[in-house]
């Protein structure tokens, strides 16, 4: 199981070409804190080693994903936008931060009354429960594992009096 990162499934190209299939089943699942771990999974087969695209699949039973536009309106196949994720395995929110909860836990607009989690992740359906990872809507980075926000760390450096001016980049290795 994949996770964590988004996966270029094109680095597979060579277990797959050891395994021909015959070795342990490969799965790529997405997944964030606020919804216990996982949100969405794919079986992997020797076919996705032949693009760098990074196909995080469907929703896992219990979760429900919408790809939505800045107006919250759901996009169609192919269009890129933004993952929110609505299910019973949503967190409530995040403890002693009711500004950034309400930012990030929002109002389903659909009549369920429910809250969906803004992931601030880009998406595109290419496919009937296919979904396809494909950057950030911020310069929120993941360094081993961990969410880092770029913004955060320019701002702890600008706090420092011998610093006039500070960007932080996350380069990938």
């Amino acid at each position: 199981v994949f996770g964590g990162e988004a996966l270029d499934t094109s680095r597979l190209s060579g277990w797959y070409q050891r395994h021909r299939q015959q070795g342990p089943p490969l799965v790529n699942m997405y997944g964030i804190t606020e919804t216990c771990v996982h949100v969405s999974h794919r079986p992997l087969t020797a076919s996705d080693a032949t693009n760098a695209d990074s196909v995080i699949g469907g929703p896992i039973p219990g979760l429900r994903i919408h790809l939505l536009d800045s107006a919250l309106q759901p996009v169609p196949i192919g269009v890129v936008g933004e993952m929110y994720i609505a299910g019973g395995q949503l967190a409530r929110g995040y403890v002693g931060r009711p500004g950034l909860t309400a930012g990030r836990f929002v109002a389903n607009p659909f009549g369920t009354g429910e809250r969906m989690y803004r992931t601030g992740d880009l998406v595109a359906w290419s496919g009937p429960s296919v979904l396809k990872y494909l950057g950030r809507t911020d310069f929120q980075v993941k360094l081993r594992g961990q969410r880092i926000e770029l913004g955060d760390i320019e701002a702890a450096l600008l706090a420092q009096p011998s610093v006039n001016q500070a960007a932080v980049l996350g380069v990938p290795t």
